[in-house]
């Protein structure tokens, strides 16, 4: 199986009990070993009291990022920490996408940056993720 075949099986894998993610209005578009891209398109009920996305919604969508690309490998893995600067806002009707790197993989530990960009490029928010292996898998592996 290839590294990109892996990715895709335990993305299928997450994505089945991934109530949280369906329920925002998350999309996945791609995912490889060590990286993946997903987008939102913000609604009004994305919306804060200023009239911008959440600052909570725009963190989940780098998350969610951040978590298809860290169990790319079929590997359990968990946020162990996690940080986000918000850098412009995003308004209702904007598509959202968030692309999520592998920066460092060491043993259980790695650390994943996620760019959240607005389709006219400018950039939303920048996440830096560090993550946990623990034990288990996504699916089983043949033999």
């Amino acid at each position: 199986m290839t590294g990109r075949e892996r990715a895709r099986r335990a993305a299928d894998a997450m994505w089945a009990g991934d109530a949280a993610s369906q329920w925002m209005g998350l999309r996945l578009i791609e995912v490889g070993e060590g990286h993946a891209v997903m987008e939102l398109e913000v609604a009004a009920h994305h919306c804060n009291g200023h009239g911008t996305c959440h600052g909570g919604v725009i963190f989940s969508l780098a998350d969610s990022a951040f978590a298809f690309a860290c169990n790319s490998r079929n590997q359990a893995t968990v946020a162990q920490h996690a940080n986000v600067s918000f850098v412009a806002p995003g308004q209702a009707g904007d598509i959202l996408r968030a692309e999520a790197r592998e920066v460092t993989l060491a043993g259980r530990s790695g650390i994943y940056d996620v760019a959240v960009i607005r389709a006219d490029g400018a950039v939303v928010a920048q996440f830096r993720g560090m993550s946990r292996a623990i034990e288990g898998h996504l699916f089983e592996e043949g033999a």
